[in-house]
């Protein structure tokens, strides 16, 4: 039974984070957030609601000045204060701002956003779980080794739902009238956009997949539907 102490141990921490953190989020976004109301995007998520056989695509600013998108666990979808204030400068189109609606729709409708929380909460479990185990082989340095472990894991995971929630968009993109071209267009200023740099980090840490990487994979699917 001692041998199972650290796992049983990390099982019970992983379902207190996974609540503790919903409960955070949900309040947090509640607290800081409003309903979007902009009369050329509602136009196009209008567009994508009919796509989808919904009534409405219901969106929220986030109170927050970082550029991004995001999709929660309980379903809701949220752009920050800074990204539609780049669309409001015009430096993001209507298209482009629609296509990041349909990318936070296919986390909700993949079950990413949800299964993300959860996953943050078993990495925190797992993380501790090996540390306790690898500082009985590895003293000193077994906490280090978790961790870049757990790290490589997540990005890993997140790189892959990304590229799922990018072809979940592109499809409704299409299906809408938009297309896929917004996405793309997107995707060259997003550097810009977060001000990130450039190669900062190796393609297999970072959670998000390589600009270049993420276009060409678009044009893939351009490609084979155009066959079918």
């Amino acid at each position: 039974m001692i041998k199972f102490t650290p796992i049983l141990l990390a099982i019970l921490y992983a379902v207190a984070m996974y609540r503790f953190s919903a409960w955070r989020t949900a309040r947090e976004l509640d607290a800081r957030s409003t309903e979007l109301a902009d009369p050329r995007l509602k136009k196009l998520t209008d567009r994508m609601a009919a796509s989808l056989d919904l009534p409405r695509i219901k969106v929220h600013i986030y109170e927050i000045d970082p550029v991004n998108g995001l999709a929660a666990p309980d379903g809701r979808i949220f752009i920050t204060r800074g990204f539609f204030r780049k669309y409001q400068n015009g430096e993001v189109s209507a298209d482009e701002m629609a296509s990041v609606i349909a990318h936070e729709l296919g986390h909700v409708a993949l079950g990413h956003s949800r299964r993300r929380m959860i996953d943050f909460s078993g990495q925190n479990a797992l993380r501790t779980a090996l540390a306790m185990l690898l500082n009985r082989f590895l003293p000193g340095i077994g906490a280090l080794v978790a961790s870049g472990l757990t790290t490589l894991l997540a990005a890993r995971l997140s790189r892959k739902d990304e590229y799922e929630a990018d072809e979940y968009a592109a499809a409704l993109l299409t299906k809408a009238g938009i297309g896929v071209t917004p996405q793309k267009t997107l995707f060259t200023k997003l550097e810009a956009l977060t001000q990130a740099r450039s190669g900062a980090a190796p393609a297999w840490l970072m959670s998000h997949p390589k600009t270049e990487e993420r276009i060409a994979a678009l044009e893939a699917l351009e490609a084979r539907w155009s066959k079918a």
